[in-house]
């Protein structure tokens, strides 16, 4: 069976940083470009982060841009999510999940473009 499965979430204090692991297992991933996505209370699940299959390139929100970091270690078929300077307002469930697509050129940031999610994991930011 193929999974993703998130790890690294927890309580942390405004100003504070978490770095969230996506491991993926079943399959390699190396030829998929994977995001993460997160979904607070009561609202709709949206896009945080993607990072291309091959190459340096990632897309961001614009909430997150200049705080968050998406990478990858295709050896390890890891994703990671460094969070820094963190808000209230980033607190969720965090998900990773890879492109439906294998060797897309663009990065894309609707939630239908992507399958396999894992279970999730919990970042709650304190003021």
């Amino acid at each position: 069976q193929v999974h993703l499965v998130e790890s690294g979430g927890g309580l942390v204090q405004a100003g504070g940083s978490l770095r969230l692991s996506c491991v993926a297992s079943g399959r390699t991933f190396s030829t998929n470009n994977m995001a993460w996505f997160r979904q607070a209370p009561g609202k709709d699940r949206e896009f945080v982060a993607a990072i291309r299959w091959t190459g340096p390139n990632t897309n961001y929100a614009d909430s997150v841009k200049g705080r968050f970091t998406i990478s990858r270690d295709s050896t390890k078929n890891t994703v990671y999510l460094q969070m820094d300077s963190l808000k209230p307002e980033n607190t969720a469930v965090y998900y990773c999940a890879a492109d439906r697509e294998t060797l897309r050129i663009g990065i894309v940031t609707k939630l239908n473009e992507y399958e396999l999610w894992g279970q999730g994991t919990q970042v709650t930011v304190s003021s």
